[in-house]
């Protein structure tokens, strides 16, 4: 069955996934790169082989999702997978149901930080990242390879996305904000692997060490300085100046009180208004 780390891009789902991969694919607790391959991204053009979709057709492989993850799930144990899609359909077809997820979690995090990320990301000014987050309609995919989307998501808008999986009534799910994960570290990823361990009937229990040694070797500071040192897969590729872009560019001195321009504060606090007051962000 599947365990979903869902949520809108940048907003913290690669930090939670280091954490979840260092944490139960390791020994020790100790993070390195190569454990993300243990939480694979969904969906994937990877996960669509053998089946008959148009890949110039946008959105064709979503008639392929719930046979995907049966095939996934045909190995009859618990996997981690990552998600920016929303928790909806497209054309009447379901991105999951009960009978292949077995729960997740959903990370959220202050849309007036998530723009700036954005911004960085996306090589956009505010007026586009803007438009990329309030954007109901917004569908991301592998951009590199041209007339190609086999690895289609519908992420929608920022409040969308988060509303979408969170008044679900279907799955077990745990919200997770952000900054509450910045704020207290290990007693959020406490209640994260609890949330786990209950939901997936493992009968392991919280590890206080081994966690411990996740959370340092998970820190931004760590986090940064591996990407300067060896590279990260998810870096994407600049269309100004064929260089990489920082993955982990600004971690927590991305503070919208400080860095983000009046205007876009006041267009983000009025167009999601209702999510920011539900979640304390007002």
């Amino acid at each position: 069955m599947i365990f979903w780390i869902a949520s809108y891009p940048k907003s913290g789902n690669t930090w939670i996934r280091t954490m979840i991969a260092a944490y139960y694919f390791s020994t020790d607790g100790n993070f390195n790169q190569s454990l993300l391959n243990n939480i694979r991204q969904f969906p994937e053009k990877n996960f669509f082989k053998g089946f008959n979709y148009d890949p110039k057709i946008v959105a064709d492989t979503c008639n392929y999702w719930i046979k995907a993850q049966e095939i996934i799930n045909k190995e009859n144990k618990v996997k981690f997978f990552k998600t920016h899609n929303i928790l909806g359909n497209v054309n009447n077809i379901n991105f999951t149901n009960k009978q292949n997820t077995i729960g997740g979690i959903y990370i959220v995090r202050d849309p007036r930080n998530v723009i700036t990320s954005l911004k960085n990301h996306y090589e956009i000014d505010y007026d586009e990242a803007y438009k990329f987050i309030s954007n109901e309609k917004k569908y991301i995919y592998d951009d590199k390879k041209e007339n190609d989307y086999s690895d289609f998501q519908i992420i929608s808008s920022w409040e969308k996305n988060y509303q979408s999986w969170i008044k679900q009534k279907n799955f077990n799910f745990k919200l997770i904000r952000y900054e509450d994960l910045q704020e207290n570290t290990i007693d959020v990823f406490k209640q994260i692997i609890d949330f786990i361990n209950d939901i997936c009937n493992l009968e392991d229990k919280f590890n206080i060490q081994k966690a411990k040694n996740t959370i340092s070797t998970t820190i931004f500071s760590k986090l940064k300085q591996m990407e300067k040192k060896d590279g990260f897969n998810e870096s994407v590729i600049s269309k100004k100046n064929n260089h990489k872009i920082p993955f982990f560019n600004m971690g927590p001195n991305n503070n919208w009180k400080k860095i983000l321009p009046k205007k876009y504060q006041e267009l983000l606090r009025l167009k999601f208004m209702v999510s920011l007051q539900e979640l304390n962000y007002l």
